[in-house]
């Protein structure tokens, strides 16, 4: 966990020289506040108290990464209480929740606070920029997503907001466009999540699994919907990649098996497409995690591998040695 979370770093550092330093603000205010909702719930229930192992503060830096940078700092605490609490102690406990934390945080942020989330975001920064939030001077200034000007004006408002898609490719990959706080940088994401898979921490099968799924099925059946059927823009806007190297990814709630994994991203990424284009919200990761969360162990008993000696080979063996 510990190794997820400095992989993570990169990611907050370039979002502090993008939004400025509210963004470190918000996810120390996440970070904290998972750690101490995660203490308290343990010693409530009278568990071991194991806040040493990391898990919370990635999921407190989970749950920052996909909020907008201009929210309020009181919202990632109640986020923190959703996903710590309630969805990770009320419901099993560390390594038996069902949904992922910071997922569920996410999601009962945005019930809640449906316009502070659809309307916080900012836009990148000009140089020597990066404390105006401290002095109030981005006070009321909001930018629209790439996600949110397809789903409103097409193809045709993302070339006028970002120039042409040669130009916006590049700058939507290093990271320079609005976005939640840890979802805007493709390269940066991309290098954490290929450092995990090369530590052997997490496998190839999901990430490849979600990412390919999104890319194919927007060629397929985007072309006629506001996404405009762009694949590549499809996994570079809004947070299909961090969702599929560090959230698709999480031990607890996605299955182990190499075919399981390739199924479960496989889900991932389809509801992610079908909630982009069919849905009323244009980013959709989030929810197609979430319900496939609860797959997981079905997922895992249908694709369990199969062991060399059945129980009808042992059953026979035994019988031979009684009749000898």
């Amino acid at each position: 966990m510990w190794i997820v979370a400095a992989c993570l770093l990169p990611v907050l550092l370039l979002s502090v020289v993008v939004f400025g330093v509210q963004t470190l603000l918000i996810t120390a205010v996440s970070v904290i506040s998972c750690v101490v909702v995660e203490a308290l719930s343990q010693k409530g229930m009278k568990r071991r108290i194991t806040i040493s192992d990391g898990s919370a503060v990635v999921t407190g830096m989970l749950l920052a990464f996909v909020i907008p940078p201009g929210v309020p700092l009181w919202l990632p605490i109640l986020g923190a209480v959703m996903a710590i609490y309630i969805g990770k102690h009320l419901l099993g406990g560390i390594g038996y929740n069902i949904f992922n934390p910071a997922m569920l945080g996410r999601a009962f942020l945005m019930a809640t606070f449906p316009v502070a989330m659809t309307t916080a975001w900012l836009p990148p920064l000009e140089d020597g920029a990066i404390f105006s939030f401290l002095s109030g001077s981005l006070d009321g200034v909001t930018a629209a997503t790439p996600l949110y000007l397809l789903s409103h004006g097409g193809m045709e408002a993302v070339i006028n907001e970002f120039g042409q898609p040669g130009d916006f490719y590049a700058t939507f990959f290093l990271g320079w466009r609005p976005g939640s706080i840890g979802e805007t940088s493709g390269l940066l994401i991309l290098l954490g999540g290929l450092y995990l898979i090369y530590r052997k921490f997490i496998t190839w099968h999901t990430p490849v699994a979600v990412l390919s799924t999104i890319a194919l099925l927007t060629w397929i059946f985007g072309g006629e919907s506001w996404f405009g059927g762009d694949p590549l823009l499809a996994i570079l806007s809004g947070g299909a990649m961090l969702g599929a190297f560090f959230i698709a990814t999480d031990y607890v709630t996605s299955p182990m098996g190499p075919r399981a994994k390739l199924i479960f991203g496989a889900g991932v990424g389809a509801l992610t497409v079908l909630i982009r284009i069919k849905g009323g919200y244009p980013e959709g990761i989030n929810y197609a995690i979430l319900l496939m969360n609860p797959l997981t162990p079905s997922l895992e008993e249908w694709f369990r591998p199969e062991r060399f000696a059945g129980p009808k080979v042992i059953e026979e063996e035994e019988g031979s040695s009684g009749d000898e």
